[in-house]
């Protein structure tokens, strides 16, 4: 959005002609030099929007093949607010912050619902579909419908703070501010998605986090930061917390053919995922299982453990085994991070949802179990 009449002018400020030759020179690059990435070959509103939620966080060569399928699967808005979230979240597996698929499913609803189907053309409207914010708004506003309207990710962020030497952290109110009124000034009235796309694909191909390759970058006559030897430095962030150390245990209950699975609640990490159950680190393996379940565990056997870290949690988890007699156990009052639990055939277990932690805990119940850790 373009800065108001008589606004004035931010400390980073250049002249109209001074930006103009910028964005020159930046769109000439792009296109020569973006990559052929699927979402686009379309101006479809939904497809931009599956491709920018899938992008947050998560690197373009793992999200193309997850765009692929999901489009295959549902490839429209409507297709996808009517199939059961189970399916989303299996098509989601492996992907990673999986609130990000239960909020797209949810929204896909809300888009079908309330709008006729039919996502919104400008940044304000756009505001108002659950999960999206102020970058996915300006995403698919700009990419989709040539709106004017500035977006700011991580790579965005990289590249104007450096081009503009801001000194502000950009991860704070103040620093994100700065850039997004940068960002505002920058964008043009006509071409916009094309101008968001190739400030992303700077940051992403040659202005990268720690070793910049100004040599192969056309705007570096532009850059602040290059002049003035400052390129590694800029920009400014701080330091993130280190992830949270958790142990817990997990039980692989096998019955036949089955395997146990519960699912985990909405509001807990993984929602709507199903995994074998899981209880914090005890003592008494045994007990904290049969106390999940309500049911007797003749045998357990220990298979070792598996570590998996998130951004904000690394998690240490020993995996046991049992063998499951009489009735299929049950989730009792005291089971709060689950909502369901079945015995699920082997063959079909990837049918559901389960994260990337399910998989290496069943993965390493296949091996040889810690005899002398029978319990």
């Amino acid at each position: 959005m373009k800065p108001e009449v008589g606004r004035p002018k931010h400390a980073h400020a250049r002249s109209e002609a001074q930006s103009s030759s910028l964005r020159s020179a930046l769109l000439a690059w792009y296109a020569g030099a973006r990559r052929d990435l699927p979402w686009r070959h379309t101006r479809d509103p939904y497809a931009i929007w599956l491709s920018e939620i899938m992008l947050q966080q998560t690197r373009v060569e793992t999200v193309i093949p997850y765009y692929e399928r999901f489009m295959a699967a549902f490839p429209t808005v409507s297709s996808l607010a009517e199939a059961p979230l189970d399916d989303v979240l299996a098509l989601w597996s492996g992907l990673g912050y999986y609130r990000r698929a239960r909020m797209m499913h949810s929204a896909s609803k809300q888009v079908t619902s309330e709008m006729n189907g039919q996502f919104p053309s400008s940044p304000e409207a756009l505001l108002e579909v659950q999960g999206i914010g102020p970058y996915t708004a300006g995403a698919v506003a700009s990419i989709a419908f040539g709106h004017p309207a500035p977006l700011v990710d991580g790579n965005v962020a990289r590249v104007l703070a450096r081009i503009y030497a801001v000194d502000d952290d950009v991860r704070t109110t103040a620093g994100l501010a700065t850039i997004w009124t940068i960002a505002g000034e920058l964008v043009p009235l006509v071409g916009a998605g094309d101008w968001n796309q190739a400030l992303m694909e700077l940051g992403a191909m040659v202005c990268v986090p720690h070793d910049p390759r100004c040599l192969a970058c056309p705007v570096r006559a532009s850059c602040q930061a290059l002049a003035q030897g400052r390129e590694r430095e800029l920009p400014i962030l701080k330091a993130k917390s280190k992830p949270i150390a958790w142990s817990g245990m997990a039980l692989v209950g096998s019955k036949g053919t089955r395997v146990l699975l519960a699912r985990r609640r909405q509001d807990r990490l993984f929602g709507g995922l199903w995994e074998p159950p899981t209880v914090p680190l005890s003592a008494n393996p045994r007990a904290a299982f049969e106390h999940l379940l309500g049911v007797g565990l003749p045998s357990l056997h220990e298979f070792g453990e598996v570590k998996h870290v998130l951004s904000h949690r690394r998690i240490t988890m020993s995996v046991h085994h049992a063998t499951l007699r009489g009735e299929a156990p049950s989730l009792g009052e005291t089971a709060v991070d689950y909502d369901a639990i079945e015995l699920v055939e082997r063959s079909r277990i990837l049918d559901r949802g389960v994260s990337a932690l399910a998989k290496k805990i069943l993965g390493q119940a296949s091996g040889p179990a810690k005899v002398a850790r029978a319990r």
